[in-house]
């Protein structure tokens, strides 16, 4: 398995995430700090398959929760130097255990790297996979949800010094809602660490693979950029994905609603799109998309947005941008009935059933396949 010791590695890696964070996924360059962190101390990056650990050790999930909208700050001052690690510390004295090892939350370019960093600056591994296999704007949106793994007990740490433990909730939506008010309270985000669970519960839970993807796809995404090439061919192709737009950003039009970020993204088509309209629904990340007004790809398959440069977030799209518009599949687990009730269109307030990107494509005429 992989194991990362220089800037070009984390360079690839967060550039990778950022890809699989459709939009969201927390800050790429929070995260390139977090990882620059771990090789300043001249410590490695030790990614592991979940086999590599022993069967009696105990695994969580460590993340950022709040939004990604533009303008947020934290509306005190900070009284924690480093939140990750308070939390763990907090985190590991009420389980009355150690944690062996961590797992993403999700995969973006400063929710991926939080996993990593705290793993790595405790000498841990972090697996080789996440808990979305992209990024998702709400805590339920994960795979433990569906097996039927308990989010609790969990921990919440602002930066501006709130330490909450959570020992159990009535519901997911109650727990949505606590965690992420911490989050609104400091006016940024916060530090979650939840998701407990053992070895073989991880083996039914993760989706693998993702770490390593993001590594493949940020070298090919610079590789590209490098070469003068066709960025958004080449993250379909990676993807076994489609092209599905190209144009110039009309109109974004977003708010920050109760610690996420809620918009519309309007892009007039160029070229072959020339006269067409493509919008995408956001909820911090792309949620669902639409050209001409007819769904083109839905919940919980991906939608990813990308210029020259490689991926676009949705705290950095503005109008005038010229951009592309990648689509790929979702992870199987999240085409289950239980994945569709928490991350369906239906999940989100719209009145479709779910139709797969592949079956939608082949309803359009204007793509490219990767």
């Amino acid at each position: 398995m992989p194991v990362l010791n220089t800037k070009e590695d984390i360079v690839n890696l967060v550039i990778g995430a950022t890809t699989l964070g459709t939009g969201g996924g927390g800050d790429p360059n929070e995260g390139l700090r977090l990882l620059q962190g771990v090789l300043d101390m001249g410590k490695s990056i030790r990614i592991v398959d979940t086999n590599e650990v022993s069967d009696t050790g105990l695994l969580a999930v460590p993340y950022y929760v709040g939004t990604v909208a533009p303008n947020a700050t934290l509306k005190k001052p900070s009284r924690i130097k480093d939140p990750i690690y308070t939390a763990y510390s907090e985190y590991k004295r009420f389980l009355n255990n150690d944690i062996s090892g961590f797992v993403a939350t999700e995969m973006g370019g400063g929710n991926t790297a939080v996993a990593i960093y705290i793993a790595s600056i405790l000498d841990k591994p972090v697996f080789d996979g996440d808990m979305i296999g992209r990024a998702a704007p709400e805590l339920l949106q994960s795979t433990a949800n569906i097996v039927g793994i308990p989010l609790y007990p969990a921990i919440v740490v602002s930066e501006t010094g709130n330490v909450v433990i959570i020992k159990e909730y009535s519901d997911l939506d109650d727990y949505e809602t606590i965690a992420r008010y911490i989050s609104v309270l400091a006016g940024k985000h916060a530090v979650v660490i939840d998701t407990p669970m053992t070895r073989q519960q991880a083996e039914r839970a993760v989706v693998k693979g993702t770490l390593s993807l993001a590594l493949r796809l940020g070298k090919t995404i610079r590789e590209t950029v490098r070469s003068g090439g066709d960025v958004a061919l080449a993250v379909a192709k990676t993807l076994d994905g489609w092209v599905i737009f190209r144009g110039i950003v009309d109109r974004y039009d977003w708010r920050n609603e109760g610690g996420f970020l809620i918009g519309d993204l309007i892009v007039r088509g160029t070229g072959k799109w020339s006269g067409m309209v493509f919008r995408s629904w956001i909820k911090n990340e792309h949620i669902i998309a639409f050209v001409n007004d007819k769904p083109i790809v839905m919940p919980p398959d991906l939608i990813i947005a990308v210029d020259h440069e490689g991926p676009v977030t949705n705290d950095k799209v503005s109008a005038g941008n010229e951009i592309s518009i990648v689509a790929a599949k979702a992870p199987s687990i999240w085409r289950s009935e239980k994945g569709l009730a928490l991350f369906g269109p239906r999940h989100f307030g719209f009145n479709y059933d779910y139709v797969t990107v592949e079956k939608l494509v082949r309803t359009y005429e204007v793509v490219e396949h990767g």
